[in-house]
């Protein structure tokens, strides 16, 4: 963690930013939840744990400056809750999500699986592609055979 801390202290030096002690406890609960897709809310929660000083706007605009400077990016899972991950180092695109219609779960495929489409939107549509991002609505497997018709949750919010 200590390395990629170090990381992101860089990334912000060369914007001409500091790792403050708050954007540093933000940046540390975003690495020890990285997995979670946590939101803002859950961020502030879990830092306040850490550093009851910090108020809920600075963990905002932490957010928003790592998102800003490509370091996380923001997440929307048709849910109306922005959600935090960090950007694969290396790269090329987002990788993709699995969500669960009836647990909420968050899976993710690390794999790009839109390489052949995206070469072919680019040439038949005259479109350069910058970045993609694909998730798929369903039911994961350890939901499945619990839910009688699943179709019935098309459409609903996740709890």
């Amino acid at each position: 963690m200590e390395e990629r801390v170090n990381q992101i202290k860089q990334q912000l030096s060369a914007h001409n930013y500091k790792l403050t002690p708050q954007r540093e406890a933000t940046v540390r609960v975003l690495l020890e939840n990285e997995e979670d897709h946590l939101s803002a809310e859950d961020v502030y929660l879990l830092v306040k744990e850490k550093a009851p000083e910090i108020g809920l706007a600075t963990v905002y605009r932490t957010l928003e400056l790592l998102s800003d400077l490509q370091i996380i990016h923001k997440l929307n899972f048709g849910d109306g809750v922005t959600r935090y991950e960090f950007r694969a180092e290396g790269a090329e695109h987002h990788h993709h999500h699995l969500i669960c219609l009836n647990c909420g779960t968050v899976d993710e495929i690390m794999e790009d699986l839109l390489g052949p489409i995206e070469e072919r939107v680019e040439k038949e549509y005259d479109f350069q592609i910058v970045d993609h991002r694909l998730t798929f609505h369903g039911i994961c497997h350890r939901c499945k055979g619990q839910v009688p018709d699943p179709k019935k949750l098309v459409g609903s919010k996740v709890t």
